[in-house]
């Protein structure tokens, strides 16, 4: 299943790890099949919508046919029909202060935050921080159109993303001193006002947040 994938990397050193999404629209859909097509076995996921008509245009577990059903269990078909291995454990709910202490009862080695909610997104950030759990925080990826001005930075870094802006705020304001690693574009929004999306810029987010899980998993096993 995954001999072209051994070429590059040795599998057997992901099988214990465990990886947390937390949303399944066009940045966290993206991410997960990519983690699961990666070799990860076991995978958390949590998201409490369903999939809407406005979705078919940017997000990978949006179809016709899928149209009203929660994104959670399209996502736990598509994964165990690439691989029937996989461990997974979906949860359909909206994250906040209420019930994040008991996701991270689950053991977890990463986590990618797909989500657009400012206040879910600061309270991921300061609960990976506080229980020393690597993570990558994916900014906003609306009324964006070059995919390739798609970068991960720390928090403080970034520029131009009204999401962005609203954490480094946070960030400074609590005094946090742990990094905060975002994806994030660098370009100025094509408009203001409502947010427009497309197919791929959001995926790109996902893939490179995905990309980013991998390697740095790999990199701990590898001593680095």
């Amino acid at each position: 299943m995954f001999d072209r994938l051994k070429l590059l990397i040795d599998i057997d050193k992901l099988k214990d790890k465990t990886v947390l999404v937390i949303g399944l629209g066009g940045v966290g859909g993206h991410a997960f099949e990519s983690l699961i097509r990666s070799s990860i076995e076991n995978i958390i996921i949590i998201d409490s919508d369903k999939i809407d008509i406005t979705n078919l245009n940017r997000q990978i577990l949006a179809y016709q046919n899928t149209v009203g059903k929660y994104k959670v269990d399209i996502a736990k078909k598509i994964a165990l029909n690439i691989n029937p291995n996989i461990n997974i454990k979906t949860y359909k709910l909206f994250l906040d202060e209420s019930n994040i202490d008991e996701i991270f009862l689950n053991k977890i080695d990463f986590v990618i935050d797909a989500i657009d909610t400012i206040n879910s997104k600061k309270i991921i950030i300061k609960k990976c921080l506080k229980e020393n759990i690597p993570f990558i925080s994916v900014m906003g990826t609306g009324n964006k159109m070059h995919l390739e001005l798609l970068e991960i930075t720390d928090i403080r870094k970034t520029e131009y993303d009204p999401i962005a802006k609203k954490i480094r705020k946070m960030i400074k304001e609590e005094n946090i001193k742990g990094k905060v690693p975002v994806v994030f574009s660098k370009e100025k929004p094509v408009i203001k006002g409502k947010i427009g999306s497309n197919a791929f810029v959001p995926a790109a987010a996902g893939l490179i947040a995905a990309s980013y899980v991998i390697n740095k998993l790999l990199e701990e096993e590898n001593g680095k």
